[in-house]
């Protein structure tokens, strides 16, 4: 078999993985750093302050699914980006669903505008990288301030965020896993990392 086979083969095999990651998905990963769980900060955990958080998160997943959802549609993005761009997206809005059921009255979704982002494979490549980083440090930024039940959802789902985050790392040729533990933020530093791409009007 050739050493282009073999490539190919692998990425089938990885988008045949991901294509069926869901929100059951094992603690893996970034999961494993929210249940290490680390001292807690802020206010004690309560249930009105887990519907804080998820109502934080469910801005980074919308805002994730409109990403990929718009990618997807303008069919600029082609090749195995655009497998990405259909199963990840389809994650993201797995996700905003579970969110919005779980808070119940959620807010009313803001406006995106991606730019070039969703036609220019560059330009997609570098906004998928970030938004997908954000994603997995909103979750480990709140984990110290969920209750038991929200951190077991929240773990479910931030390691399938991390696998999103490898694989649109690796398409563009970045290192899938820069660091050995992720590095620790501020709930202020990731809203601030939100704020500054741009994205949300």
């Amino acid at each position: 078999m050739s050493a282009t086979s073999t490539t190919v083969n692998a990425r089938r095999s990885r988008a045949s993985f991901l294509r069926g990651a869901t929100l059951g998905g094992g603690l893996a990963a970034a999961g494993v750093v929210l249940a290490s769980r680390p001292e807690r900060a802020g206010s004690a955990p309560s249930a009105e302050r887990d519907a804080e958080i998820l109502t934080f998160v469910l801005q980074v997943e919308r805002l994730q699914a409109a990403f990929y959802g718009e990618a997807f549609d303008n069919g600029r993005i082609v090749g195995e980006p655009r497998e990405l761009a259909r199963v990840v997206g389809d994650h993201e809005r797995a996700h905003v669903r579970f969110i919005e059921r779980r808070l119940g009255r959620a807010p009313r979704p803001p406006r995106f505008d991606f730019g070039r982002a969703t036609t220019d494979p560059a330009a997609f490549f570098e906004a998928g990288r970030r938004i997908e980083d954000i994603g997995v440090r909103a979750y480990n930024a709140q984990a110290p301030n969920l209750t038991d039940a929200a951190l077991r959802v929240a773990a479910r789902i931030v390691s399938v965020e991390a696998r999103h985050a490898a694989w649109i790392r690796d398409l563009a040729g970045v290192d899938p896993a820069p660091d050995a533990a992720e590095p620790a933020l501020s709930t202020e530093q990731v809203q601030a990392e939100l704020r500054d791409t741009g994205f949300i009007r």
